[in-house]
């Protein structure tokens, strides 16, 4: 029998990048899923590939109530949460002097926010039945400084902060969370940087992805597999397997 079999996971972000890859690891490894999306057309594409039970549900992760509905609808279609991936995220990039509060507001909503969301939401029927496991997608700009995306860095440390307390709060509950926090990794999100900054500065995008490798400290990009892989050992672990931590996945170590 599959490690997850008969257990269900709710992925937000899950249409593409690596929450696309966490969706596809789960339900290979036998759980059903659940991907909480903004946009269900875009993530039908996705839904088909999954070998199991399987739904969407819509959602802006910034909007509470709207967490709490698609939740609801997650746990009618498909039974209690068991396992919950906070995903979902993008970035915007400039200057720190020229970062205006309302940038830094739109991270935080989103990495932030939207984890203390789903976190609020699903926890309650975690603590009730004594078990579920947490992971936050976090990155290695969460442990880190990073040039020109001081609001991304700080919403990601937060993120890890967050993760750190909440995991400490549930130590004894039965609920492990723990974040993961990949390095540059091989997404459209990635692919779209290297072409904004080849146009910005008349480079190639091999040159391009030379520097921003060098600048991180790492070899190669990760995969979004190799990101999903460690989410999956994770949340096959067991109870009193540790928890409040960061693992990072940089590619550093194959």
């Amino acid at each position: 029998m599959s490690a997850l079999a008969g257990r269900h996971a709710l992925v937000t972000g899950s249409n593409r990048g690596i929450g696309a890859a966490i969706a596809r690891a789960f339900s290979t490894d036998g759980a059903s899923v659940t991907m909480m999306v903004r946009d269900a057309q875009r993530a039908k594409a996705v839904a088909a590939s999954l070998k199991g039970p399987h739904n969407i549900v819509v959602a802006d992760l910034t909007d509470r109530a709207a967490v709490q509905s698609a939740c609801s609808e997650a746990v009618e279609r498909l039974g209690s949460i068991d396992i919950l991936v906070n995903n979902a995220g993008f970035t915007e990039t400039a200057p720190f002097l020229k970062t205006e509060p309302e940038l830094f507001e739109r991270m935080i909503a989103i990495h932030v926010h939207g984890a203390i969301n789903t976190m609020q939401a699903l926890l309650p029927s975690m603590i009730e039945r004594g078990h579920g496991h947490i992971v936050n997608v976090a990155s290695t700009a969460g442990l880190r400084g990073e040039a020109y995306v001081s609001a991304y860095v700080t919403a990601k440390h937060a993120l890890v902060g967050l993760t750190r307390s909440v995991a400490v709060e549930m130590a004894k509950r039965g609920i492990a969370v723990n974040a993961v926090c990949p390095g540059y990794t091989e997404t459209d999100l990635v692919r779209d940087a290297l072409m904004r900054v080849a146009a910005k500065t008349g480079r190639s995008e091999a040159d391009a992805l030379r520097s921003i490798l060098e600048s991180a400290g790492q070899v190669r990009l990760v995969t979004p597999e190799e990101v999903a892989g460690v989410v999956l050992r994770l949340c096959t672990a067991s109870a009193n397997a540790p928890s409040g931590q960061a693992v990072v996945v940089d590619g550093s170590h194959s």
